[in-house]
């Protein structure tokens, strides 16, 4: 019987998706991998600090959280073998134990604008961490090489299949069977009277 695995598009609305759309001129320009339906276990290589873009390296991200809760997305499924699978999995397990050596790829990132592609060890940047573990679980989605793959990419790879286009948290409210609130604001005032009363 063969697995699923999910294709993650979102457009964050940080700057630095901003400036990546200056180049793509698509507005979806982070890329992640997952390994359910739900996203609840979900890769890639993005900011480790959710105030600070320039530390980044591997994350296991929570798309309800940070960047993403106003996010708007497009996610493909793909259907791969156990053993395709599996080795998707060995290869994300690999990066996460060792996760410490592990940089966020700017060299390449801004390389890929002027399409030149660099390689450097233990670094990505998202698009080309997804196309490395897909392409190491021997599911080849591109000709050209991980270095080059951009967010945008994914769309036109004619085996996956869209399953949702639109607002993040409508698709998490759908599929979780929860609705992803905003926390709800109170003001200065009813906060103090809480914190008394408490």
């Amino acid at each position: 019987m063969g697995k699923t695995i999910y294709i993650v598009l979102t457009d964050t609305g940080t700057l630095l998706s901003k400036a990546i759309g200056l180049y793509t001129r698509k507005d979806l320009n982070h890329a992640s991998i997952a390994f359910d339906e739900q996203l609840n276990e979900v890769y890639s290589f993005g900011r480790k600090q959710r105030h600070n873009p320039f530390v980044g390296g591997f994350v296991k991200e929570d798309v309800a959280e940070g960047i993403f809760r106003e996010a708007d997305c497009m996610i493909f499924s793909c259907e791969v073998s156990e053993e395709e699978y599996h080795k998707m999995r060995r290869k994300i397990r690999q990066i996460e134990r060792r996760k410490e050596q592990y940089k966020y790829n700017f060299i390449g990132l801004f390389a890929v604008a002027l399409n030149i592609g660099i390689q450097r060890d233990h670094a990505f940047f998202c698009s080309q961490f997804v196309a490395t573990v897909v392409n190491e679980g021997g599911v080849r989605m591109f000709a050209i090489q991980p270095n080059m793959v951009q967010p945008h990419h994914f769309t036109k790879v004619p085996f996956l299949i869209q399953e949702f286009e639109g607002d993040l948290r409508t698709y998490l409210s759908q599929i979780r069977g929860q609705q992803e609130r905003k926390p709800v604001r109170i003001s200065m005032w009813k906060s103090l009277a809480f914190r008394l009363l408490a």
